[in-house]
């Protein structure tokens, strides 16, 4: 359950490919057709082995590199409904569909599980609310 949530930031942005600007992500991205991603597993591969640097990125997986990192460590704070609920779809996905990828991918960027402790914090407040 606690990797649901570090991994929902990451794979949102992965998704959305959203690049960053002062206040919130763009919401270039936000009527991208993941469905046809997901379902794609050449370009999903592809977008995993550039998260993972084993591969070459399009412009959109530069940006989205770029963008991770703040994205983790804000919570995603920057986020619209859009991009929260197209990665809840993504990390489903990932989950159930494509563990291995899911496990590499937490483990390049929460290698210390720092991410993973505070969304874990945060499932069990909204839980007992």
């Amino acid at each position: 359950m606690c990797f649901d949530y570090k991994m929902k930031i990451c794979l949102l942005l992965f998704a959305l490919i959203v690049c960053a600007t002062a206040d919130k992500y763009s919401n270039k991205y936000d009527d991208v057709d993941v469905d046809r991603i997901l379902q794609n597993g050449r370009v999903l591969t592809n977008y995993i082995k550039c998260m993972l640097d084993e591969g070459p990125c399009t412009t959109e997986g530069r940006e989205l590199k770029k963008t991770l990192p703040d994205a983790l460590s804000t919570g995603c704070s920057k986020c619209n409904e859009k991009q929260r609920i197209t990665a809840e779809k993504v990390i489903n996905y990932l989950r159930t569909k494509r563990p291995s990828d899911w496990e590499r991918l937490s483990s390049k960027y929460d290698p210390t599980g720092q991410y993973q402790k505070r969304y874990e914090t945060e499932v069990n407040k909204s839980v007992q609310s």
